[in-house]
């Protein structure tokens, strides 16, 4: 083996380490909803524990967690923080992989044959 699929060369340990300790912080629900309203959007902490339904406290502690990592950043405005995304890449992943999973979970309904003439 050349450690090469389709003609790709395999990613180094670390960028898979990296890529791995992503997944690990968006493996957290409460943690992948927020990164999808924020590739909605940016938004303060107050919206944000409405919209994923969390206590302040624990919102803040996610949000510092996926800062930390750079997935997300902050700016002030007056007495609000404003959060967004960091990292508009992983922003498009979480996009792409919720609403893929989400068209995957809505029943599918048969198309309806109507049999004209059949009278009843």
């Amino acid at each position: 083996m050349d450690g090469k699929a389709g003609g790709v060369k395999d990613p180094s340990a670390e960028v898979l380490t990296d890529a791995a300790a992503v997944f690990g912080l968006l493996a957290s629900s409460a943690r992948l909803h927020l990164m999808w309203a924020l590739s909605q959007g940016e938004s303060d902490v107050t919206h944000l524990a409405d919209r994923v339904g969390g206590a302040l406290p624990a919102i803040s502690q996610h949000l510092a967690k996926l800062k930390l990592a750079g997935l997300v950043h902050s700016r002030r405005e007056g007495r609000r923080q404003i959060y967004y995304v960091g990292d508009p890449d992983i922003a498009t992943v979480v996009r792409v992989m919720v609403a893929q999973l989400a068209a995957r979970s809505q029943p599918v309904s048969a198309p309806v044959h109507r049999v004209h003439g059949t009278g009843g």
